[in-house]
């Protein structure tokens, strides 16, 4: 085999590499992330259990614990006065509507909107008091 200058490797050689390079390989694990500002220190506040922290935990306890306690007053207030009042008037175990007795007619149907609609009030309350202590923690209040 003689050495002409045209085959790969040689000096010489003009043509494409005998073993082009492989296309190099990546791995995709998900989408790309902007490296965000690092943590305010109030996270590492509470991160780290400080007495700062337990501040900022206590205060967002305190204000979810006063929400269920607000929706259990009015729970009890109106479902649990209701045996009460039928006690107390019981003329209104005879009225009927639609041929349904009154008392059947609130226990059994109007109840359920009832505490659907205040489901649904607790839990938007209760995630705006998460948001506003998300928002105090990371700063987004400040100037």
């Amino acid at each position: 085999m003689s050495s002409t200058g045209d085959e790969p490797g040689h000096p010489g050689h003009t043509g494409p590499p005998a073993h082009p390079a492989p296309p190099q390989r990546v791995r995709v694990t998900g989408p790309r992330r902007v490296a965000g500002r690092p943590p305010i220190a109030r996270t590492r506040e509470i991160d780290a259990a400080t007495p700062v922290g337990e501040i900022y935990l206590a205060s967002l306890l305190r204000e979810q614990a006063r929400l269920a306690i607000l929706v259990l007053v009015v729970l009890f207030g109106t479902l649990g006065s209701l045996p009460l009042v039928f006690h107390l008037w019981p003329g209104l175990a005879d009225v009927g509507v639609l041929g349904v007795p009154l008392p059947w007619l609130v226990l059994g149907v109007l109840v359920h909107p009832f505490l659907l609609t205040l489901g649904v009030v607790y839990v938007r309350r209760a995630e705006r008091n998460e948001r506003d202590f998300a928002a105090l923690v990371s700063g987004a209040n400040e100037s």
